[in-house]
């Protein structure tokens, strides 16, 4: 009897089993890495930041901006200074993931 009980359970639940599984998809669909040129935050995100003084100078040059001083990482783990981009001058910071703001 124990041995039915058991046979007849496998065989509902193998079809359920199979039924589950999704089609493919054509292509990923997760959203591609932001690039050097684009933030993903408005604001800088906190988190332990690995850029050297050197790489967080690049990416804030990289957007555009010059005349970069008193870049120094704060206990947040943000690089931040001042800089000018289009005339103006003004505080700039750059976060763990590369957010130039």
């Amino acid at each position: 009897m124990r041995i039915m009980l058991t046979a007849a359970a496998l065989t509902l639940a193998a079809p359920l089993a199979f039924a589950q599984s999704a089609p493919t998809q054509t292509g990923p669909q997760n959203q591609p890495i932001k690039g050097i040129h684009e933030n993903n935050s408005a604001a800088p995100v906190k988190g332990a930041n690995s850029f050297t003084h050197d790489q967080a100078l690049k990416q804030i040059e990289a957007k555009g901006y010059t005349h970069i001083a008193g870049l120094t990482k704060d206990k947040d783990g943000v690089w931040r200074g001042t800089a000018e981009k289009n005339g103006a001058t003004g505080p700039v910071s750059v976060d763990y993931q590369g957010n130039v703001n």
